[in-house]
């Protein structure tokens, strides 16, 4: 017989602005101690020395989480030229060096490279899975790899500050499995300096801002105390770059037996991916079809959480 889970029966987002230093779980781990969350997770893990925008999904919440890892995110970072390391961040051993160093119009020209659908090779020092083992372990034990490229796209970068000869400051706006530190080593490569990533901040991840973030230490400050509900955001937000569509009542009851369900029409066509509600909470994803949605995903009744309308007490 499986162990009941405990804790408590809560669905939600909370934006944290992660800070440098730890891990997205411990953050995550953190976050559900704060609010005695029965399950809890993110949307999308940062370096550990990466700041800024962690969403983390609270029970239902759960659900949504891909829909969130899919959207757009937008990162800020400095890039150190000059230097190469094993790690494509500054925690890493330097393994070449250029006294070469671009102009503001070198590194402007070589950025119109990496928009658009690109190709790009992890670090040798990431979380992707070579032979079923993390590139990481296997780096740690001096181990070089080769590593596939793999698709991204790239919807912006650009040069944002320039503080001295030695570096620049950037803006990214991409899509899914980004990776900040191989766009510093490529950007490095292709202007014959160098280059690697000093700090980085995720600025916004889809829906979630980081001004809307709460701090690690307003969470503990409020750890298991009824105020910190109050940041919390409705379950529907992780839902926001889909179509909504009103479902009747009798759908309601369908769709969350795992059944489709009528829905009003809406903004979605035939085969699209959509939601329904009622009452303005989630019922269910599925896919849209003759005035019906087929579930893929059921929301459970709520039990905790915000409404969608809730104010979010920041």
């Amino acid at each position: 017989m499986a162990r009941k889970r405990k804790g408590r029966d809560i669905s939600g987002w909370l934006v944290v602005d992660k800070p440098a230093g730890l891990t997205s779980t411990a953050v995550v781990n953190k976050v559900r101690w704060a609010l005695q969350a029965k399950k809890a997770g993110h949307a999308g893990t940062l370096d550990p020395d990466a700041t800024g925008v962690l969403a983390i999904a609270l029970g239902e919440a759960t659900k949504t989480v891909p829909f969130v890892t899919d959207a757009l995110k937008a990162y800020r970072f400095a890039v150190q030229f000059g230097a190469a390391t094993n790690t494509d961040d500054a925690e890493g051993e330097v393994i070449q060096r250029s006294d070469a160093r671009p102009s503001d119009d070198d590194i402007k020209e070589a950025l119109s490279g990496f928009v658009g659908d690109i190709m790009q090779v992890p670090p040798q020092f990431s979380a992707v899975k070579i032979d079923g083992e993390r590139a990481y372990k296997r780096a740690r034990d001096g181990e070089e790899m080769e590593i596939a490229a793999r698709p991204l796209w790239v919807e912006e970068l650009l040069l944002d500050e320039r503080p001295d000869s030695d570096s620049a400051v950037l803006e990214m706006t991409c899509g899914k499995g980004g990776y900040v530190r191989s766009v510093a080593r490529d950007l490095g490569a292709q202007l014959g300096c160098y280059g690697h990533v000093t700090w980085l901040r995720r600025m916004w991840s889809g829906p979630f801002d980081v001004e809307d973030a709460i701090t690690l230490a307003q969470v503990e400050a409020l750890a298991q105390d009824p105020a910190l509900d109050a940041h919390l955001l409705p379950l529907e937000v992780g839902l926001s770059d889909l179509p909504e569509l009103r479902c009747t009542p009798e759908g309601a009851v369908k769709l969350r037996n795992g059944n489709p369900g009528m829905v009003y029409p809406g903004d979605a066509e035939y085969g699209d991916e959509a939601w329904a509600s009622h009452d303005g909470r989630a019922v269910a994803v599925g896919i849209y079809k003759s005035g019906a949605l087929h579930p893929s995903r059921v929301f459970a009744l709520p039990q905790g959480g915000p409404a969608p309308d809730a104010p979010t007490g920041q």
